[in-house]
């Protein structure tokens, strides 16, 4: 009878679990992760844990950003079938996840490792390319950046903020009733999205005083009873863009697997209100389109789709807007733009710079946002935002007005007041300060007078100054985190010239000095030796760079006149060298000559041959010694003789 029981029991028993994980499997296919890990996490305590149940019940806190949890059930999936090829993409999702908890090191091992399996994969390469990607987007905060969270947000999932003249447009899942008596999103269990706009001098505020009242109205004629969301309208604000579920106002549409997608809609402003709602063309039943977004002339529309076709999970596309309401097919924006990953959010500033979020270029945290120039063909290699943008969490939605220099993102980063959160940024101007000394390198004394020019990365002289008559110099109005370069001249010295990088921080002060070597001292023009090759009295492009300075010279001193001597190494017989030093000598004079500086002002050109050898190369060693050595001998010196 005992074992009639246990028997019972234990069938009970497994009927109970596969019945709880036809159950799970369900939700999970319907995108309803709450609930599906809840379920999951039930059947991994009953002792299931097959791949497929521990995959789902990572994917399902993932995909909710549930970092924390999914890392713990990445790692056991891949602990205990890692041998079994399961797909690499549960590394690159461990790999976000632990950059999200803060572990950057392990996360960069497992990104590693999914490179190492799926090397054609994008995401790999650019991590193989930018190992120190981390130490570069995830510096000190600049400190010209400023970034509130704004007094508007809810509780619950605020985000897709638009700013048009003084109204903002945003979505959200705050609720207009009780929610237990509202319908429910079943992916993460918030209320639905709905657009609103604000219309007050609180749009851009961190706090709101008690006596203060604003209107946060859902906009009447948009909204259904599914999602509405990410909004933008024309500059004239009579056309709005949308996303929305695939509902036609009666019922809601599905594809084959009973999938609900998501749809761009239109609508037209008539008289105060939102009429004419259409889907879009380019719309389908059996993917998803989202996230629109306007170029500055408003003749493209950029958006989200997961369509086939494209490179990753979702991609950025844009269509032309053709006269009388129609639209051009869909281009992808390319691999420059689009990964194997997610990118989503585009949004296009009135410079004509594409800002978007992505997981698949390399980011801090979840989701990163990017910006890239559109050029006419073309983008630029994506740039990311790096912090304060970006954090260890999903940061989207960015907009901003480049006349103004402020905008918005969203962000589920730790200390907000909801699930997403919209935060308002303002960009101030950052200057730094650049100052110095000028020196004479020979005597380290000062240099009044030195001309120091500040030249950017693009070669164009920015600003000049003088030195003041203790050698000091100061540009005061240079920009925050750029290279440039500094360049000190003054007549009869040789120039010099150092490269600096300005502080990313505001009113920061950099110092660099400047040597600059006197042409004449002690009656020699002080350039480098004039060297030539062996056997030989042509003049070598190295040279001409060094007898330049000595015609500079000559010119900035019209009464000096100069003895040129030149030397050859001790191979050959001494006659010989006597007259191939003579060659050189006289090969130097001409130079000079030929740039314009009259014969009469070169005293002599004497050769000297092998007799003033500046190391041990004599006819003794002449075999031993490398040509680096005897090089050093085949030379030419400049002397002021009056």
């Amino acid at each position: 009878m005992k074992k009639v029981v246990i028997i019972i029991s234990l069938f009970f028993s497994i009927t109970s679990v596969s019945q709880s994980k036809r159950t799970a499997d369900k939700y999970f296919k319907e995108y309803a992760y709450v609930k599906a890990a809840e379920l999951y996490e039930r059947i991994v305590e009953k002792g299931d844990f097959s791949s497929e149940v521990l995959s789902r019940l990572a994917d399902a806190y993932y995909f909710n950003s549930i970092t924390g949890k999914a890392e713990v059930w990445y790692k056991k999936l891949i602990f205990l079938y890692e041998k079994k090829n399961i797909d690499p993409e549960y590394y690159f999702r461990l790999s976000q996840c632990l950059k999200s908890n803060g572990k950057h090191k392990e996360a960069d091992q497992w990104l590693l490792k999914f490179h190492n399996v799926k090397r054609a994969d994008s995401r790999g390469k650019r991590f193989i390319n930018n190992t120190n990607y981390m130490s570069e987007y995830a510096k000190k905060e600049n400190n010209h950046v400023k970034v509130h969270n704004v007094a508007i947000n809810s509780k619950y999932s605020d985000y897709g903020a638009y700013k048009l003249g003084a109204t903002l447009y945003f979505s959200s899942t705050r609720p207009e009733e009780r929610i237990d008596k509202m319908k429910l999103y079943q992916w993460n269990k918030q209320p639905l999205l709905n657009i609103y706009r604000v219309k007050d001098s609180v749009i851009h505020r961190e706090t709101i005083r008690d006596s203060e009242t604003y209107t946060v109205e859902k906009i009447p004629g948009i909204n259904t009873v599914f999602h509405n969301a990410s909004a933008i309208t024309t500059k004239d604000e009579k056309t709005m863009y949308f996303t929305g579920d695939n509902f036609d106002g009666k019922k809601l549409k599905s594809d084959a697997s009973g999938i609900t997608h998501l749809k761009i809609y239109k609508a037209t402003l008539k008289n105060g209100i939102w009429t004419a709602i259409t889907a879009l063309p380019f719309n389908s039943d059996d993917y998803s389109t989202g996230h629109p977004a306007l170029s500055p002339n408003e003749k493209e529309l950029y958006f989200v789709s997961d369509m086939p076709g494209g490179y990753g999970h979702t991609d950025i596309y844009k269509v032309a807007i053709l006269p009388e309401g129609t639209y051009s097919r869909p281009v992808n924006l390319g691999k420059k733009i689009n990964t194997e990953g997610r990118e989503m959010f585009p949004f296009v500033s009135n410079d004509n710079q594409l800002f978007f979020s992505s997981d698949g270029h390399l980011g801090i945290g979840l989701l990163d946002i990017f910006k890239s120039e559109i050029h006419t063909n073309s983008y630029s290699e994506p740039m990311n935002l790096e912090v304060p943008f970006n954090s260890l969490k999903d940061d989207f939605a960015f907009t901003i007005d480049t006349s103004k220099n402020n905008g918005y993102f969203s962000s589920n980063r730790e200390g907000g007041k909801g699930d997403d959160d919209i935060y308002g940024f303002t960009i101030y101007d950052c200057k730094t300060a650049v100052k110095g000394i000028a020196y004479n390198k020979s005597d380290k004394s000062v240099l009044p007078k030195i001309q120091v020019a500040l030249v950017n990365s693009k070669g164009k002289i920015i600003d000049s100054t003088l030195t003041d008559i203790k050698g000091n110099y100061i540009f005061s109005n240079t920009e925050c985190d750029q290279t440039y370069a500094l360049v000190g001249n003054k007549g009869g010295y040789v120039s010099d010239t150092t490269e600096i990088i300005t502080s990313a921080d505001n009113e920061s002060v950099v110092e660099s000095e400047l040597f600059l070597a006197p042409l004449i001292v002690d009656y020699q023009i002080m350039v480098h030796p004039i060297f030539f090759d062996f056997d030989s009295a042509d003049i070598r492009e190295d040279a001409e760079y060094e007898l330049e300075k000595i015609v500079t010279v000559m010119k900035q001193y019209p009464e000096l006149v100069i003895r040129i001597t030149s030397h050859t190494d001790a191979r050959g017989n001494h006659d010989y060298n006597k007259r191939l030093s003579d060659r050189r000598a006289k090969s130097s004079g001409d130079y000079i000559i030929s740039r314009g500086i009259d014969a009469s002002r070169i005293e002599s050109t004497i050769g000297f041959g092998e007799n003033q050898l500046l190391n041990h190369c004599n006819d003794a060693n002449a075999k031993k010694c490398t040509d680096e050595e005897h090089q050093k001998n085949r030379r030419s010196y400049f002397y002021i003789v009056e």
